[in-house]
C-alpha cells in the first residue's frame, strides 16, 4: 500500500510539474471557420507547439513551433489552421518536447457553416470589465481594491460561446506604464491568477481596452507610450486584428454566426479631457467614419459595437460621451444610426463600476440600446446620478457580469440579457428586440 502511494504521489508530482511549465493559459482567442487562435504563456524561454485533433478522429495536427521569450513576456500565439467549421478538437500543448498535463478542458470549437443551410444557430457570450488583482508590493496603502475572484469560476461554469471583456482587463499602477517590463509585469500578474484559467480554457476571448489597460487613469491620445500600450496589448489578447485601415489602436471586429461584432478604440485617438480647443473626440475622425461605414453595410440582424465607456447615457459625469465637450459627437452617432434606419444597434461597455441598460426609443427611428456591465473584480460605487434613459431595476452596483443570448429565428432574432452577481445569481433579465 505504502509503494503505490509511493508511486501515485511520483505521478501527482510529475503531471504538477509538467503543468507547471506554463504561467498562464491555454486560452481559446479568435475562431472562425477555418482558423482558432490559442494563447498561452510558459515560465521561461521554451519552445512550443500545439498538438490538436477532431473528436473521434485518429488525425492529428500540429500547429507550428514558437520559441518563447523574455522580451514578449514568454507569450505565444499558435493558429490552428487545419480545422473544419461546425467541429470540436482536442488539443494537447508540448513545451521543450514534453506534452503537458493540464488540469483545464483543453477543447475548442470552431464556427458552424450555416448560411443557406439552417436558420442561424442560437448563441450565447459572457461580457464584463474592470479587473483589478491585488498586489502589495505595488497598490495603495490601505483596504484592497480589488478582491472576489470567484466570479471568474461562476463565468466558468457557464456553456458560453466566448467571452467579450470591454476594457480595464488589468489596472496598470504608475509602476507599471512607463515602460515594457512595468506593462508585461502587470499584464502577466493579472493573466496568471489561478482562478482565471478554467475561463481561459473554457470558450473563446475577444477584448477592448479604457484607459486603465491603455496607461494611466483617464489617459488619451497625448499618452506618449501608446505605441508600446498596444504592443503589449497584442501579446495577451488574441483578438482577429489590431487596427484597421493601417491606423493605430486596437480597433478590429469578428461575426459571430449572424451577429456581427464591432470592437472599438476609445483611448487611442481620444482628445485631451480638459483641452479647450480643437476638435472634441472620442474615437477620432477616422475610426468614427468606419464604424458608420461598417454599420451602414452591415447585413446583421444584430450589431455589438464595444467601446470603454458609455454612449447613451445623458448623467454627464467622469469619462461619458456626454461629458468633457463630446456631446457632439455623442449625438452624430446617435443621428447617423437613426437617420440611416440602421436596426439593431446595441453598444456595450465597461469602465463605470456599476451595470445599467439604457435605452433610446425615438418615434418612427429604430432603437438604440447601451449596456454597461462592471465591475468584476474592482471596487463598485452606487451614485444618485441621474440617466434619463436608464430601464428602471437595471442598476447594479456590485461585482457582476453578463450572460448573453441571441436567440430567435432569421430576421426575428432578439438579446435576452442575464446579469448575475460573483456567485452566478441572476440579479436581473432583460429583452432587447431590434
Amino acid at each position: 500500500m505504502r509503494k503505490t502511494l509511493l508511486v501515485l504521489l511520483g505521478l501527482a508530482n510529475g503531471i504538477s510539474h509538467l503543468y507547471a511549465q506554463l504561467a498562464a493559459g491555454p486560452m481559446i482567442g479568435a475562431t472562425d471557420f477555418k482558423e482558432v487562435k490559442i494563447w498561452l504563456q510558459t515560465q521561461k524561454a521554451s519552445q512550443v507547439f500545439i498538438k490538436y485533433r477532431e473528436n473521434g478522429s485518429s488525425v492529428e495536427y500540429i500547429t507550428d513551433t514558437l520559441q518563447t521569450k523574455s522580451k514578449d513576456a514568454f507569450t505565444a500565439q499558435f493558429v490552428a489552421d487545419e480545422v473544419q467549421s461546425g467541429k470540436i478538437y482536442t488539443y494537447t500543448v508540448n513545451v521543450d518536447g514534453k506534452d503537458l498535463n493540464i488540469p483545464q478542458k483543453t477543447t475548442f470549437k470552431t464556427q458552424t457553416h450555416w448560411q443557406y443551410r439552417t436558420n442561424p444557430p442560437e448563441f450565447s457570450f459572457l461580457a464584463g470589465s474592470c479587473v483589478y488583482v491585488n498586489d502589495s508590493i505595488t497598490d495603495r496603502p490601505g483596504k484592497p481594491y480589488g478582491g472576489d475572484y470567484q466570479i471568474f469560476s461562476s463565468m466558468a461554469k457557464h456553456d458560453a460561446d466566448f467571452m467579450l471583456w470591454l476594457g480595464d482587463n488589468t489596472y496598470y499602477r504608475e509602476v507599471d506604464w512607463n515602460t515594457r517590463t512595468g506593462m508585461l509585469y502587470r499584464n502577466s500578474h493579472t493573466r496568471k491568477l489561478p482562478e482565471l484559467q478554467p475561463l481561459l480554457s473554457k470558450m473563446a476571448h475577444y477584448a477592448i481596452w479604457d484607459d486603465h489597460d491603455f496607461g494611466p487613469n483617464n489617459s488619451d491620445r497625448s499618452f506618449w507610450n501608446k505605441e508600446l500600450s498596444r504592443d503589449v496589448f497584442a501579446l495577451f489578447w488574441a483578438n482577429p486584428s489590431y487596427g484597421i485601415h493601417g491606423q493605430g489602436g486596437i480597433t478590429t471586429q469578428f461575426t459571430w454566426n449572424d451577429v456581427d461584432f464591432f470592437l472599438l478604440d476609445n483611448r487611442y485617438f481620444r482628445s485631451v479631457n480638459e483641452r479647450k480647443s480643437g476638435e472634441r473626440t472620442v474615437l477620432g475622425r477616422q475610426q468614427l467614419e468606419w464604424m458608420k461605414d461598417a454599420l451602414r453595410s452591415s447585413t446583421a440582424p444584430i450589431k455589438f459595437v464595444a467601446m470603454g465607456g458609455q454612449l447613451l447615457s445623458d448623467a454627464q459625469r467622469f469619462e461619458m460621451y456626454s461629458n468633457y465637450g463630446f456631446e457632439a459627437e455623442r449625438w452624430e452617432i446617435i443621428n447617423f444610426i437613426q437617420e440611416e434606419g440602421i436596426k439593431g444597434v446595441v453598444f456595450i461597455n465597461g469602465d463605470r463600476h456599476h451595470t445599467e441598460l439604457s435605452i433610446l426609443k425615438t418615434e418612427g427611428k429604430p432603437l438604440i440600446a447601451d449596456l454597461t456591465v462592471s465591475p468584476l473584480t474592482s471596487g463598485s460605487h452606487k451614485s444618485d446620478e441621474v440617466n434619463n434613459l436608464r430601464i428602471p431595476d437595471t442598476y447594479v452596483f456590485e461585482q457582476n457580469y453578463a450572460e448573453i443570448f441571441i436567440k430567435g429565428p432569421a430576421k426575428k432574432r432578439f438579446v435576452e440579457i442575464h446579469i448575475r452577481d460573483k456567485s452566478g445569481k441572476t440579479l436581473w433579465i432583460q429583452t432587447v428586440n431590434p
